[in-house]
């Protein structure tokens, strides 16, 4: 079972993370109230994918990759030196995305007709989405800062507040939607334009809910004095092959988009959907694992503690499984009810929630790859082997772009969310393969009987879940009638799962799990 402390902090970030990603889901669901998935809301999520480009790479990419084990070191060798590389990057990465935020700003047109090339016949979409671009280019330096201080407190075993600051700027969104929209059309300017409003801001209250805690553990910020120190430097050599990476990505970005775009009105709106759904479990366990492994992973890899390093890795790996697979059942059984709950009011219709079913359920067969590779990835950052999970994601990038430029013409839009998923199953088998030569792994610590009894279990459970759906059909209307029909299907689901697992003799790491849930733990 998992070790208690990788254990601990993982389901302290996932508590944290999930009221964000609650928030987060209202955010959406007032988006699809108020602008259904139409070509307003395809201008807002391409204007919003630009200034976010760096985000994956700074919140929870290369970046922090690169920076956790640094700073973990600088910390080892004294609190001040931890302090000091802190704030030296803070300047370095402030005054780099500061650049590139204006440079956004002044190209927007010629962005937009890049990443969106069929928007340019329809002038006034155009000429929304780079006003929509232009509000937001100062998030992407926002949420780089805030991505700064939530690894710096991660280091410090820090989880709740930075996992819970993502809900800032969920509440700063939907502020701006309930306050904003109405006032800009009494102005006479378009109301889709208070997601932008709502994005920026809310990356400023991302970066800035952190900062006493910053303070209170002893990080307020230093005098510099001289740029470039060999730490800093060493992040920036760390960071260089994850850019290669990043760019692959912004290339894989860029080819979807425009397939998205040009495939059907609403297309980019309802993979947007889907994928917000997706990242539930994702953004609550995935990420939290993720996070928590490379924390006490390059911790004890850095003290020389491989056996230590090695459970840590070995917990984390079952810990994702032990909670993704039975969400992955859920979602994929449940898509088109799991969407109508959510989103099907206002102008979001009942042909936006099959298409933004049939989005999730691809994304959804790529959960547990997910989970993998926000383990997996990071790891070889704390074994200074960065090249790998950086050649792995070329690889992945490049078979996801032929895959979606040859299926999606053919057949339609999902096929950009099943290239995700082949591409992540692609990367993960690399990784394995590589994982297992570097750290001189048997083959058992990737697969073995605890895998195959979590497996087993969850395609039970998939199997009652589907038989209990086709027996018991929703009800047509009601939003509370169907969350309820939803809540039992899924409450038998979860039931077949538990005693599945018991019958093939894993109660211990049952009972273990639910002790860690229902005990209260440590929130820092």
């Amino acid at each position: 079972m998992a070790k208690p402390s990788v254990l601990r902090s993982s389901l302290v970030m996932a508590s944290a993370t999930f009221c964000s990603r609650i928030l987060g889901l209202v955010r959406e669901q007032l988006m699809a109230l108020y602008f259904g998935a139409s070509g307003l809301t395809d201008a807002f999520l391409v204007a919003y994918r630009i200034p976010n480009l760096l985000r994956d790479l700074l919140a929870e990419g290369a970046f922090s990759s690169a920076f956790v084990p640094t700073f973990t070191e600088a910390r080892q060798e004294s609190a001040q030196e931890g302090r000091r590389l802190l704030w030296e990057l803070f300047v370095l990465l402030g005054s780099l995305t500061a650049v590139l935020s204006v440079l956004i700003f002044a190209f927007a047109p010629q962005l937009i007709a890049l990443f969106a090339p069929s928007f340019v016949a329809d002038a006034e979409k155009f000429e929304l989405t780079v006003t929509l671009t232009r509000i937001m280019c100062p998030f992407l330096f926002f949420i780089s800062l805030a991505a700064l201080f939530m690894g710096a407190l991660n280091s410090l075993k820090v989880f709740f507040i930075p996992a819970l600051a993502p809900a800032a700027y969920n509440v700063m969104s939907i502020l701006a939607m309930v306050l904003l929209a109405g006032a800009l059309e009494r102005l006479g300017h378009a109301p889709v334009l208070c997601l932008g409003w709502g994005a920026m801001l809310g990356g400023l209250m991302q970066a800035l809910v952190q900062l006493p805690l910053l303070w209170k553990k002893g990080l307020a910020p230093v005098r510099i004095g001289r740029l470039g120190s060999a730490r800093a430097r060493k992040v920036i050599l760390l960071l260089g092959p994850g850019l290669i990476g990043f760019a692959a990505t912004q290339i894989n970005l860029l080819v979807n988009t425009v397939l998205a775009t040009s495939a059907a009105v609403g297309a980019t709106s309802w993979l947007n959907y889907a994928f917000r759904v997706f990242q539930l479990p994702v953004g609550i366990l995935s990420v939290s694992i993720g996070s928590s492994n490379l924390v006490h992973f390059s911790s004890a890899w850095k003290k020389g503690e491989r056996a230590e390093a090695l459970r840590a890795l070995s917990s984390s790996y079952y810990l994702s499984y032990l909670a993704v697979l039975p969400a992955m059942a859920l979602l994929y059984v449940f898509s088109e009810e799991t969407i109508r709950i959510i989103f099907e009011r206002g102008r979001f219709s009942a042909e936006s929630t099959a298409m933004t079913a049939a989005a999730l359920r691809m994304y959804v067969l790529g959960l547990p790859l997910y989970s993998l590779y926000k383990i997996w990835g990071p790891t070889f950052y704390a074994l200074d082997r960065q090249r790998i999970p950086v050649i792995s994601s070329l690889i992945g990038v490049a078979f996801n772009i032929a895959f979606c430029w040859w299926m999606t013409p053919r057949f339609g839009f999902a096929m950009l969310a099943l290239g995700t998923t082949l591409s992540m199953l692609l990367n993960c088998l690399i990784l394995a393969v590589m994982l297992r030569r570097v750290l001189v792994l048997e083959l058992s610590f990737f697969v073995d009987a605890r895998l195959l009894k979590l497996m087993l279990s969850a395609g039970a459970m998939a199997a009652v879940a589907e038989c209990a759906r086709r027996q018991w059909p929703a009800p047509p209307e009601g939003v509370l009638r169907q969350l309820l029909h939803l809540s039992s299907l899924s409450f038998i689901a979860l039931g077949v799962f538990a005693l599945s697992m018991l019958i093939l003799g894993e109660r211990a790491a049952l009972k273990r799990l639910v002790e860690r849930f229902t005990s209260r733990g440590k929130k820092g």
